[in-house]
C-alpha cells in the first residue's frame, strides 16, 4: 500500500521515495513515513448464562457475516476507552468508565477497505454485562444477539482475527 503514497505530505515533493517495505522518505526535505498498523479492539461479551454478544454486519466489508461488537482506536483515545465507545456507538448501550474490562490478547489483522488493505492490531477484552440490558444496533451493525459460543460457525465470521480470537477465546475458556 505504502506505493500508493506518491507524493511527500510535508513539501508536496514528487520525489517521496520508498526507503524499505514499511517507509517513505523525502530527499527535498527529510520527512520519513512510516506506514504501522492501526489499532483496533474487539469485545468478548459474555452474558450470567455464557452466551456470547455476536452482531451482523450492515455494511462492508464482510456484510452480514459475523462479527464481535468493535472498531478502531479514534486519535488520543486509550483502547479502553475506544471498547466503551464502540459498545456504545454499535448496541446503544453506554457502559459507565468503572466498568471491568479485561484485556485477554491481541492479533494482527488486514482489512479491506475503499480497495486498501489496512493492517490492524486488533486487542480482545472480555466483558460481563447481564443479558436483560437493552440492546439496539446502530453504526454497522444490522443486528446483535445472544448466541452460545459452541454455536457460533466460524466460517459465518468476516474476520480473520475475529475468527482466530474467537477460537483462542474458547480454549483459553476451557482451559
Amino acid at each position: 500500500m505504502i506505493h500508493l503514497f506518491r507524493y511527500c505530505p510535508v513539501c508536496g515533493s514528487e520525489r517521496f521515495e520508498i526507503n524499505d517495505p514499511k517507509s517513505k522518505h523525502c530527499p527535498d526535505c527529510g520527512f520519513r513515513f512510516y506506514l504501522n498498523a492501526a489499532a483496533a479492539c474487539a469485545a468478548f461479551i459474555e452474558n450470567e448464562r455464557g452466551e456470547l454478544l455476536m452482531a451482523r454486519r450492515a455494511k462492508n466489508p464482510a456484510k452480514g457475516m459475523l462479527d464481535l461488537i468493535g472498531g478502531f482506536v479514534d486519535p488520543g483515545e486509550s483502547i479502553e476507552q475506544a471498547i466503551l465507545r464502540e459498545i456504545e456507538e454499535e448496541t446503544g448501550l453506554a457502559l459507565p468508565p468503572s466498568t471491568p474490562l479485561r484485556m485477554l490478547f491481541s492479533l494482527p489483522n488486514t482489512y479491506h477497505y475503499s480497495g486498501l488493505v489496512v493492517h490492524t492490531a486488533d486487542a480482545f477484552f472480555h466483558i460481563r454485562i447481564s443479558s436483560a440490558t437493552p440492546l439496539q444496533p446502530h453504526d454497522d451493525i444490522a443486528e446483535c444477539f445472544w448466541v452460545r459460543p459452541e454455536d457460533i460457525r466460524p466460517a459465518d465470521i468476516g474476520f480473520d482475527s475475529i475468527r482466530n480470537g474467537l477460537v483462542r477465546f474458547l480454549q483459553q475458556r476451557d482451559a
